[in-house]
């Protein structure tokens, strides 16, 4: 038996037993001896076999030799390495290393979380996540937004004999098993986040002594929540005061975790939202207590220095525009499914002269490029990964070898030498990485960070949290239907069995296996309706990855964070007849 990690871009990072050649869950605390499905059936994937060019298949050694006879005949500042995170481990990133130091156009900005983390930052002054581990320790755990069934499985054996508080516009599978859920309408969550803080104050239910020595502008946030009028709102947000009453007599006095979800933060100020969640936290004195805090994607790889150079000329990940650029080189990563505005990718993309597509997948954007180069999947090469959810550090050590593809930092090798770029051994780096955290054990470290996040005050520069001073008033009504796109429980965006369906509330009128014509302001798909009645009846769900669904999105950044805002436009139904 060896022991590995999982790979895939999710909260859990969970430690895997390879045994006899077959994938086995680790019995390791945060593991507890179970896998998510996609990991249960990740070698029944069909991934990419042979190298390609112009649509027909090549050897690994000609796809090489053309790839430095695209890099050598583009000028540099012409080439584009846009990098996803497909695989999650921390040596994907040496192709980093190559492009920047080769003179390329690197990505900044992100499709996932960008504007929660800019909120959390903007609050706190950093971005240190109430890890899983303190969690477990907590009386009450608030999911907001998020669900757990589908993107934290490894969390739900805690959960027993807990309080739990569901905020969420689906009637999730935590939701129906919850003490509480509150169904609240999207985009609705900073108003609630302000309304709770405000009432919490007036009961008083705050922590005065945290907020004296930690957030001493506390009454002139307050004073911004009396802005917000209670009565319209609540009816705006379909949340009632008894609502609101209840899950404050259930969090006081008790150790509380908000666990929150991306989608609350899939919107133009979705930094506001989640620095207002905070903001809720920091009035009941969530922080720098054993089993309390609020809980997001933290900074996965917070405490570790990056040895690969990643200061280059960079492009919005959200909304490049690859014409742009004469060649690009897309790891890991879909966006012809992935970014928003698919139908202005599409555009974009089918000018550029040299599309190179690196990755594991057939999907829509390796269909279309010129040059596709196989990468080897986790099992065949050596790697080392972290968590946004906790402090372990893991080893991947590769596990069998495979003649199909070639590994990040293999392909990297080749290029600096081609192109006289230093790099250091692969072992160097993985041992460089191992040296931020403590060993545990043969495969796992403990990465050197604090337990209990702001044990001494936040990171800002008086140690003091920044309460929002203005937000911005969102308009919920009107006739149109709020667009959800959560992650499905079958795949992960683009990758294992993506959805097909709509789904929407019975009550809308349509037939099962209608096709519908989707639309926003940006374009339109069309979709079979499936009926799912734990939606609001005033939402459209379309999971990620599904084929189509960001042709409905903007190209638009949120204020800050430059993070995608998927459910930002609302949607209309026609059927197609």
């Amino acid at each position: 038996m060896s022991k590995t990690a999982c790979p895939l871009d999710c909260y859990d990072a969970c430690q895997i037993d390879y045994v006899d050649g077959k994938i086995k869950p680790s019995k390791d605390h945060r593991t507890q001896g179970f896998l998510c499905s996609h990991l249960n059936h990740y070698e029944k994937q069909q991934f990419i076999q042979k190298p390609s060019f112009m649509g027909k298949e090549i050897t690994i050694e000609e796809a090489l030799a053309k790839l430095i006879e695209i890099l050598k005949s583009t000028d540099n500042s012409s080439v584009l390495h846009y990098r996803g995170s497909g695989n999650f481990a921390l040596m994907q990133a040496v192709t980093d290393h190559f492009f920047a130091s080769f003179g390329a156009n690197l990505t900044e900005g992100t499709l996932c979380d960008g504007a929660g983390e800019a909120g959390i930052i903007n609050g706190r002054g950093s971005n240190k996540n109430m890890s899983m581990d303190e969690i477990k320790k907590s009386d009450v755990v608030i999911f907001w937004g998020r669900n757990p069934h589908t993107t934290s499985s490894h969390l739900l054996p805690s959960l027993k004999e807990k309080t739990i508080i569901v905020i969420d516009p689906i009637k999730t599978q935590i939701a129906k098993s919850a003490d509480v859920h509150i169904q609240i309408k999207p985009h609705g969550d900073l108003y609630l986040a302000m309304l709770l803080t405000r009432f919490a104050h007036i009961n008083d239910m705050c922590d005065e002594a945290f907020l004296e020595e930690f957030a001493s502008e506390f009454e002139e946030y307050y004073e911004l929540t009396q802005g917000i009028r209670i009565k319209a709102t609540l009816e705006e947000i379909n949340v009632t005061l008894g609502e609101i009453g209840t899950i404050l007599e259930l969090v006081h006095h008790k150790k509380v975790a908000i666990v929150c979800g991306v989608g609350i933060q899939k919107y133009a100020d979705g930094a506001e939202v989640m620095q207002a969640i905070d903001a809720f936290g920091v009035a009941l004195g969530l922080f720098n207590k054993e089993g309390c805090g609020v809980a997001y994607l933290g900074a996965s790889q917070a405490n570790i220095v990056s040895p690969f150079m990643t200061k280059a000329p960079r492009v919005s990940k959200v909304n490049c525009d690859f014409s742009a650029f004469e060649t690009v080189f897309v790891q890991g990563a879909n966006p012809l499914a992935q970014m928003p505005n698919t139908q202005r990718v599409q555009t974009s993309m089918a000018k550029v002269k040299n599309l190179i597509y690196f990755g594991l997948d057939e999907n829509e954007t390796s269909k279309v490029a010129h040059l596709v180069i196989p990468a080897k999947s986790f099992l065949y090469k050596n790697d080392i990964r972290t968590s946004y959810s906790h402090n372990a550090l893991h080893l991947m050590p590769q596990q069998k070898k495979s003649n199909i593809g070639i590994s990040e930092y293999a392909l990297s090798a080749f290029l600096c030498q081609v192109f006289g770029i230093s790099l250091q051994s692969e072992a160097a780096y993985l041992e460089h990485f191992q040296s931020f955290a403590e060993k545990i054990n043969d495969t796992e470290y403990e990465i050197k960070r604090e337990a209990i996040p702001y044990k001494d005050g936040f990171d800002t520069d008086d140690g003091e949290f920044i309460f929002l001073e203005e937000f911005e008033k969102v308009n919920l009504g009107g006739e149109e239907l709020h667009l959800l796109t959560p992650k499905s429980p079958k795949s992960l965006n683009s990758q294992f069995q993506r959805e097909q369906y709509l789904y929407i509330h019975s009550n809308l009128g349509y037939k099962e296996d209608t096709p519908l014509r989707v639309s926003s302001s940006e374009g339109s798909v069309i979709l079979k309706v499936r009926y799912n009645n734990d939606l609001r009846e005033d939402c459209v769900l379309i999971y990620s990855g599904t084929a189509g669904v960001n042709f409905l999105s903007s190209s638009k950044h949120s204020l800050e964070g430059k993070s995608a805002i998927y459910q930002q436009n609302r949607v209309t139904l026609k059927e197609e007849l």
